[in-house]
C-alpha cells in the first residue's frame, strides 16, 4: 500500500493496476511450470478462473488503485484490511467454517487494531467523544449533512468495494481449487484480470509512464514481485488448502507492515495510538489462528475447576457424616 501510494502521483491508477497484475501473473505461471503443476483442462475450470479474474483481479485491483487516488494509504489499508470479517461470514455460510467466540473476538480486536493503525488520531478522539460522524467524514465538512454525491465520488467507497471484491475472490478460490491447481489459477487470474485493465488504461489514460522516475520503477517492481506475485500466490494457496478465516485474518498485519515501512523509508513516526493498534493487531491474529486451541484449553480449565469445586462440596458434605460415625463407634 505504501509503495502504491508513493507511485500513484506519477502515473495513472489503471496502468498501475495492470502493471501489478500482468508481470506478476507471468512470473507465477513460470514458477508453476518449473514446479510442473498441471494446467486447467476443463471449461468449468476456466469459467471459475474467469470469474476469479473478474472479481479479484480486474475489479479489486482497479477499485483499489482508483480509490487510492483520493484516499490516504493508512485509511486505505483500514478499509481494505477489514475484509476478513466478510470472508468469515461467507466462509461460515458457504463452507461451514467454524469461527467461535475466540475467532469473533479476534476479528473484532483486529478491526480495532487496524483502525488505530490507519485512522487519523483526531477521528479516533472525536469518535470517543461524539460517536461516528460518518456524514462529516465523507463530505469533508463539519455540518454533519450526508452528501450522497460525495459518497459516490469518494475514494473511501471505492476502497470498500475493493474490499468486498477481494472477500468474494477469497471465497471463489474455494471453488476454483476443485477444478484447477490454486497456484496456476492465481497466475491465470492475474493475467486475465490485468488484460482489461491494460486496455482501459490505453483507452482512457494519457501517458501513464511519462513522469515515472527510477524510484517509481523500482517501487513497481517491488509491488509486482513481492506485493502481488509472491503475496497472491501464497495467500490463495493457503486459502484454498486451509481455513479461509484464519488465512484472511493475516491481512490484519498489512497496516502493521505499512506503518513499519513508512517509518523506515518515509521517516514517519508511530504515535501511541498506532503502537496500541499494532499490539491489538498481533493479538487478533493470534486469537483467530489459535481459536480452537484456546477454546480447548479454556474448556479443559473450566472442567478442571468444576471437578475441584464438586470435590470440595462433596468433602464438606461428607465431613459431618464421618464425625458422627466415629462417635457412634
Amino acid at each position: 500500500m505504501v509503495a502504491m501510494k508513493y507511485i500513484i502521483p506519477h502515473t495513472s491508477p489503471l496502468f498501475l493496476a495492470s502493471f501489478r497484475l500482468l508481470p506478476a501473473g507471468i512470473l507465477t505461471l513460470i514458477v508453476a511450470a518449473v514446479l510442473k503443476l498441471p494446467q486447467p483442462k476443463t471449461w468449468t475450470a476456466w469459467l471459475w478462473i474467469g470469474l476469479f479474474a473478474l472479481v479479484d483481479g480486474a475489479m479489486f485491483q482497479g477499485l483499489l488503485t482508483t480509490g487510492l487516488v483520493n484516499t490516504g494509504a493508512g485509511l486505505g489499508a483500514v478499509l481494505i484490511d477489514a475484509q476478513p470479517l466478510v470472508v468469515a461470514l461467507l466462509a461460515r455460510i458457504l463452507f461451514g467454517n467454524l469461527i467461535g467466540l475466540w475467532g469473533w473476538l479476534g476479528l473484532t480486536i483486529g478491526i480495532a487494531g487496524i483502525c488505530l493503525c490507519g485512522l487519523p488520531a483526531d477521528w479516533i478522539y472525536r469518535f470517543l467523544e461524539q460517536g461516528v460522524p460518518i456524514g462529516s467524514w465523507l463530505q469533508g465538512v463539519n455540518d454533519g449533512r450526508f452528501d450522497w454525491d460525495a459518497l459516490l465520488q469518494s475514494g473511501e467507497l471505492l476502497m470498500v468495494l475493493a474490499a468486498l471484491s477481494m472477500s468474494a475472490g477469497t471465497i471463489i478460490v474455494g471453488y476454483v481449487k476443485r477444478h484447477a491447481d490454486p497456484i496456476v489459477a492465481t497466475g491465470w487470474h492475474m493475467i486475465l484480470g490485468g488484460l482489461p485493465l491494460m486496455v482501459m488504461s490505453a483507452l482512457w489514460e494519457t501517458s501513464p509512464t511519462a513522469e515515472l522516475l527510477v524510484g517509481d520503477w523500482l517501487g513497481l517492481a517491488y509491488a509486482t514481485v513481492f506485493g502481488t506475485a509472491l503475496t497472491y500466490g501464497m495467500f490463495f494457496y493457503l486459502a484454498a488448502n486451509g481455513n479461509m478465516t484464519s488465512v484472511s485474518a493475516l491481512i490484519f498485519l498489512t497496516p502493521v507492515f505499512a506503518l513499519l515501512f513508512s517509518s523506515l523509508f518515509l521517516g514517519e513516526l508511530l504515535t501511541n495510538l498506532q503502537w496500541i493498534g499494532v499490539a491489538l493487531t498481533l493479538v487478533s491474529v493470534y486469537l483467530v489462528n489459535q481459536r480452537q486451541q484456546i477454546d480447548a484449553f479454556v474448556t479443559s480449565l473450566l472442567q478442571g475447576l468444576s471437578k475441584e469445586s464438586n470435590g470440595s462440596v462433596e468433602a464438606v458434605a461428607s465431613g459431618p457424616q464421618a464425625t458422627d460415625t466415629t462417635a457412634v463407634d
